[in-house]
């Protein structure tokens, strides 16, 4: 393994707010996005990190910020940007951080789904709805939409996010808002998966955020990544059945054999595993990106 796993940022005197993956630190109104290696599987965050998995996030982001034609909230990828104090390891920091605007967080996860998969997969199976949409009946799993689905969820802060309507997303946000949110994720979700299928990838779903930010809606947190998205590989689509995948499928699979109860701390991982999977992220990056990634 080429670097230890980063699973826990740290800058003196500040006290970050902890996500599943990300450590966040205010400055004013700037924050900084630490995209760790921690690594999660069935709501819980694991004991073993996945070396450069952070970067592969963070660099990823960066294209697709760069590349989609929405306002969104990176600043920089410098950490020289921010006054940070004396003592800060800024090298545990370089390839996996963003500077970001602050903004007003909308409470809603924006998923858009092109592909039955997951939870909408395990819904429509119940009920031939996915988030009170109804859809075909015969459908299989991992088939095509004839059309993306928009299907929001609220953020949960800790377990899964939990599927909602749109209308009930309209209750939380108002109607006018929903409906720009869902026009502009739909908008952002065609863009990714029609450059990315170019590459040979499938972004089955993908879920965004966004914020408000001096009266605008803004594109924020990371974006069509293999943590936010279902990314599949195009020469190996199937319908009919689960695919493989770009993310963490090495690990829910050893998990699940390993026979470890779901309830209870998990074990760590072995190398073999760590090693699998930090390959497929970064295999991700290479071919969206179009040329190595700068820490292999």
């Amino acid at each position: 393994m080429t670097n230890q796993a980063l699973l826990q940022s740290s800058i003196p005197g500040r006290e970050p707010k902890r996500g599943k993956v990300r450590d966040i630190y205010d400055f004013g109104d700037k924050l900084l996005f630490v995209a760790t290696d921690r690594i999660s599987a069935f709501d819980w965050v694991l004991p073993t990190g996945i070396p450069d998995k952070g970067r592969v996030l963070t660099q990823l982001s960066k294209i697709w910020f760069d590349r989609l034609d929405v306002r969104n909230h990176l600043i920089s990828m410098d950490t020289g940007d921010l006054d940070l104090p004396e003592g800060t390891d800024v090298e545990s920091l370089a390839g996996r951080s963003m500077v970001v605007l602050k903004t007003e967080v909308f409470p809603v996860e924006c998923v858009v789904r092109g592909y039955l998969s997951g939870s909408g997969w395990k819904e429509y199976q119940e009920s031939g709805k996915v988030c009170g949409i109804s859809l075909p009946s015969g459908l299989t799993e991992s088939d095509k939409l004839d059309e993306p689905i928009f299907t929001p969820a609220t953020k949960a802060t800790s377990g899964h996010d939990i599927n909602i309507s749109f209308e009930q997303m309209c209750e939380i946000v108002s109607e006018e808002t929903a409906s720009r949110l869902r026009d502009l994720s739909f908008s952002v979700y065609q863009a990714g998966a029609d450059y990315a299928a170019k590459e040979g990838i499938i972004i089955a779903d993908t879920k965004f955020e966004f914020g408000l930010r001096d009266g605008e809606i803004i594109l924020i947190d990371e974006v069509l990544t293999p943590d936010s998205s279902r990314f599949w590989p195009k020469d190996q689509y199937q319908p009919g059945k689960s695919q493989p995948s770009y993310d963490k499928q090495f690990v829910r699979d050893w998990l699940v054999e390993a026979g470890w109860d779901r309830n209870s701390e998990p074990p760590p991982l072995p190398d073999e595993i760590v090693s699998k999977t930090r390959d497929k992220y970064i295999e991700a990056y290479e071919t969206l990106a179009k040329h190595d990634f700068a820490w292999k």
